[in-house]
This record gives C-alpha cells, structure tokens and sequence, in this order.
C-alpha cells in the first residue's frame, strides 16, 4: 500500500514539472512572437515557432535546457526609444541648415535689390535668379547623392556636406559680384537638395516602426525652424551678419552628428554585423534583444542579393515602379499646390488686408504658423496616419485656394467689391499654410524614405528629390507667367482645381504605412497582404 502510493507520488512530479515547462514554453513563445511582429520580423517569430515545439517534444531536462537559452536570450525586448528621438533630431539638424538656405532670400530681398548689402548693383530679375540657382542645384545633386548614399553611408555622406554649405556661404558672404552670388547659391543648392535624399533616409532605417512616422516628420519640422529661425534674426541683422550665422549652423550640426550612429540597414548590407549590432543597441538600449531585428535585417539583405540586378532592372520591377509613381505623384501634387504662389503672395495680402503687419512681420508670422503645425503633425502621424493627413490637407488646401483666387478675381474686376473682404485671403493663407505644414508638408518626404527597397532606395529616392525640387524651380519661374495669362484668381484656381486632382490620387492610389516594418510596406505594394495582416493580428493580441 505504501509502496504503491510513493511509486504514484513520484511518477507524477516529472508529468507536473514538463506541464509547467510546456506553459512557460508557450507564454516565451508568445511573447517572442510579439516582438518579433513589433520590428516585422516574421522569420525570428518561425525560428522561435520551431523552438517552442522542440521544447514541447523533447525530454523534461532538454527542455529545461532549451528554455534556460531561450530565456537567456529574449524574454522581454527592452526598446529605448529616446537615443532613436536623438539620432533623429540630430540628422534634422541638417534640415535646419537647409531651412535657413530657403528662407534667406525673403528678409535678404530688399537691402539687397537697394544696394545696401553689397559693393555692386542687384536688379530684380537678378535676385530672381539668386533665388532660383539653389533649386537647380538642388536638383542636379539629387541623382549623384543616391549613389554616393550606398558607397560610403548615411551618416558620412551628411557630414561630407558640411563643406559645400560652409563653401557656398562663405562665397555668399564675401561676393564680388552677382556670378558668385549665382554660385553660392547652387553650391548652397547642393548641400540642402542632398539632405532631402539623405536625411529621411536615414531616420527611415534607424527608427522602430511605430514612431517612424514622428521622427520622418522631424525633417520637415527642422526645416520650416530653419525658415522661421532666418525670418528671425534676418530682422535684426544686416544680410552679411545674418548670412555669417546661417554659415555657422552646419558646423554646429557636423559636431552634433559625428557622434550619432550609422544606419543598421546600412552595415549590414556592407557585412558589417558586428558594427550593425553596436548601432542597434546605440539606439534600442543594451537590454534590447536585437536578435528578431538583425535577422530580418540579414533576409532582406539576403534576399537582395540573390536578386541582385542592375539599377534598370530594379527600377522596373512591379514593386518600384508601384513605390516610384506614389512618391513621384505626391512630390507633384505638393509643389503644384500653390505653396510658392501662396507664400509669394503673402506679405501683399497682409498688406492689402490693412492688417497693420508689416512685411517682415507677416513672413515671421506665417513661419510661427508652419512650426507649429509641422509640429502638430509630428505628433499624430503615427496615430491618425499618412494617409488621412494627405487627405484633410489637400481638401482644406483647395479650398483655401479657391478663396483666394476669389478675392483676386473680383479685385481685378472692381477694388471696391472686396474693400470689405480683406479678412478672407488672410484667413484663407493662414489656414492654408497650416495645412500644408500638417500633410502636404512633411509627408511626401516622409513616405519617400519608406516606400523603396533598400537596394533601389537611394536612386529612387534621389529621383524623387530632383522631381521635387525641379517643380519648385519651373513653377517659381513660371509664376509670373501663369499671372500673366490667366489672371491672379484663374493661377490659383488652377492650383486648387491640380489640389482635387492631388486628393483623388491619394484616396486611390497611396498606400497607409502607419505601424508596418519597412519589410511589410514593400509586401503589401507587391500585392502580398497576407503576411502583413497575420502581423497586425499579432499585434492585436498585445
């Protein structure tokens, strides 16, 4: 009787011990499968899959074992996401540097033209050119800088353009004439036409997928700073001083960013896993298991490799073509808008409106306007998503266009039809401006570095910069010309009626890539929904 009752007592505690392995297997795989959906890794959540079922297989001391290697290894991702808010902030700097660029001709366009700033005369349609020659520059980089991004990194490539700013303001600083003038202003044309290409690239690859979105917004943000931060101190200071101060920013940003790291994506297409590691946990944190991350980082880059084509090849595959006319038709559709015409505009509408602001006073005004909102859209890109942001801005954008274009009909018609009608360009360009700073804005940048494979982003990206920036530079020397011809409200009527157009591309044709790996966003546009929904409904589970 006694015999018996031990015999039983003993041969149910290995049954109890392997039940209790068998649930701390299941909750480890649970868990790991959670992570491995955060970063997109769906080949880390297939080997954790098979270990589980090994560890549900096998004897209770293998078990015991397997289960001590995969607790060592991840039990919780510890992710840190401040380091990825400072490597971002850190690259926007050169967005900064950039903004300074745009906005220097709008305080510099008048002591300049009246011949105070330099030894030598500037006419107008000189100033015009000076103002235009950093858009063409911009545009001849962008194509070089895609090929230079994968030969030697991110992050060198953005300090590599240190110098052409520090050269182009120096020459701006120290002109005899206008051709240096000219000059500068491509060189200067260069360093921020590149940091388009270069900088939301970078932030793309180094950020976790669910705060992607905000720091890709803080390129645009830096950007209209910079403009507003010009705008600033360009009422204080005569333009060599203001130029002087402009020229030492990308110093600051070169100190700034030698310490931040390189992209993942990057080293590990160069087999430099070792280095790709140390960059990760830079920017997760060393508790981080950068275990599910490094492995899709590897497939993708295997994957590349054994597809790997000329860039004429990747170009046209299905995938590129699909990622190339979204980032091309949101680029379009931002420059056709009317955000130059609208800002063109503005200091004479304030004026018109006897508002009482002074030009100078209005351009600071409309910069306030675009941070804020630029940083509005920082904070809710990732959770109201790409998509509904285009959307509500193009809408209220055309509106808002229409308006104006109203008020310039009918003042052409008779001054005394709108003598009362002030308040509505103003209130149509301040309403306008915000809207363009929450999605047009900062969004066809962000989307630029999400929607290409990493072995055609840097080319592709760089067309879609040089597509940008030569738009910029037709629709702002065409400008008069359209005014001309159509009158100022049939300009802007046209820029609402391409606005229309803009949001019915978006409804139809753009993708949402709010919460999905860089991975997932290239499966869903070849078609491939399947993996990308089993992953959302991993992540429901959390």
């Amino acid at each position: 009787m006694s015999t018996a009752s031990y015999s039983n007592s003993s041969g149910d505690e290995p049954n109890k011990k392997a039940d209790a392995q068998n649930e701390e297997s299941s909750h480890l795989l649970e868990t790991n499968e959670t992570n491995g959906a955060k970063y997109g890794s769906r080949q880390a959540v297939k080997i954790v899959k098979a270990n589980a079922t090994e560890s549900a297989n096998a004897s209770p001391q293998d078990q015991e074992n397997l289960l001590g290697n995969m607790v060592h290894t991840s039990t919780e991702n510890k992710s840190r996401t401040l380091p990825q808010y400072v490597a971002a902030l850190a690259a926007a700097g050169g967005a900064f540097a950039a903004g300074t660029l745009l906005g220097w001709t709008s305080p510099a366009e008048s002591e300049i033209i009246d011949g105070d700033a330099y030894k030598f005369d500037v006419s107008e349609e000189q100033f015009s050119w000076v103002g235009a020659f950093m858009t063409l520059g911009a545009a001849c980089v962008c194509i070089p800088i895609g090929f230079l991004i994968n030969f030697i990194g991110r992050k060198w490539t953005m300090l590599l353009l240190v110098l052409p700013f520090v050269v182009g303001w120096a020459l701006l600083i120290w002109a005899q004439n206008v051709v240096m003038m000219y000059i500068a202003r491509f060189i200067l044309g260069i360093a921020g036409g590149a940091f388009c290409v270069t900088a939301p690239m970078y932030t793309g690859e180094i950020a976790q997928k669910d705060i992607r979105g905000t720091l890709g917004s803080f390129f645009q943000l830096m950007i209209t700073i910079g403009i507003l931060f010009v705008y600033g101190i360009g009422a204080g200071l005569n333009v060599e001083w203001m130029s002087l101060v402009c020229g030492l920013l990308p110093i600051i940003f070169g100190i700034i960013f030698f310490f931040m790291p390189e992209s993942p994506t990057y080293l590990v297409s160069k087999n430099r896993s070792e280095a790709a590691v140390k960059s990760i946990q830079w920017l997760r944190g060393k508790e981080y298991d950068y275990g599910p991350e490094m492995e899709e980082l590897h497939q993708v880059d295997r994957e590349i490799r054994e597809q790997q084509v000329n860039i004429w090849s990747a170009l046209t595959r299905p995938v590129t073509i699909k990622a190339m006319s979204i980032s091309l038709g949101l680029m379009f559709f931002q420059q056709v808008s009317g955000i130059n015409a609208v800002i063109f505009y503005s200091a004479g509408i304030f004026k018109e409106a006897k508002t009482g602001i002074d030009a100078g006073m209005s351009t600071i005004l409309i910069g306030v306007m675009q941070v804020v909102a630029t940083f509005v859209s920082t904070m809710v890109v990732d959770k109201l998503g790409r998509r509904i942001l285009l959307l509500a801005s193009g809408i209220v954008m055309a509106l808002s266009t229409t308006a104006i274009g109203v008020y310039f009909f009918l003042k052409d018609q008779d001054e005394n039809q709108v003598e009362n009608l002030g308040w509505l360009p103003v209130a149509s360009l301040c309403i306008f401006m915000i809207m363009f700073s929450i999605g047009y804005g900062p969004v066809p940048w962000l989307m630029m570095g999400e929607l290409f494979a990493t072995d055609i982003k840097g080319f592709a990206g760089s067309i879609a910069g040089t597509t940008n920036w030569v738009l910029a530079f037709v629709i702002t020397k065409t400008f008069k010309n359209l005014n001309e011809g159509l009158g100022s409200g049939g300009t802007f009527w046209l820029f609402a009626g391409l606005t229309v157009v803009g949001v019915i591309f978006v409804f139809f044709l753009v993708p949402e890539t709010k919460g999905k790996s860089l991975n997932e966003i290239q499966q869903e546009l070849a078609g491939n929904r399947s993996a990308v929904q089993q992953t959302n409904v991993d992540q429901s589970k959390k």
